[in-house]
């Protein structure tokens, strides 16, 4: 196994209760031999707030901090709605969202309709359900890159 710490963005806006969700499985779930460093990143204060008391090792918010963030990360993590621009009521900018999709990370995206887009699922069910989904995804493909 590398040494090196991997970095998980988590990116949530509003008040961050998908991305707590995300994290508190995570943390629950994540072998603590993996190198990982979990980063929230909200599109404002509360968002980062919960997501860090929900157990992110660090958090930043705004535009920017998630333009850069999101450039220097392996694995990205957030709903559907963080590649779409003008998103989670508008808090998510363009900007923000092509900083996601152009990233070289793994991006792990929870179907939420939230953004008026609708994927084509073999399933439904709670979104429950999918976080524990993203959390598999994410201890997956942690292990592929260590």
């Amino acid at each position: 196994m590398t040494n090196k710490e991997l970095l998980i963005t988590v990116v949530d806006g509003q008040g961050g209760g998908i991305g707590r969700q995300y994290i508190e499985n995570l943390r629950k779930q994540l072998p603590k031999d993996l190198p990982v460093v979990v980063r929230a990143l909200g599109t404002n204060s509360a968002a980062t707030s919960n997501m860090v008391r929900a157990g992110a090792t660090d958090g930043a918010t705004g535009e920017n901090a998630i333009i850069k963030n999101v450039a220097k990360a392996d694995i990205i993590v957030g709903v559907v709605a963080i590649v779409v621009p003008g998103s989670i009521l508008g808090e998510l900018t363009a900007r923000m969202a092509t900083a996601i999709g152009e990233s070289d990370a793994t991006r792990i995206l929870i179907p939420f309709d939230s953004c008026n887009t609708k994927i084509a699922m073999l399933s439904t069910g709670p979104l429950q359900l999918f976080i524990d989904r993203a959390v598999q995804m994410t201890i997956q493909r942690i292990r592929e890159l260590s």
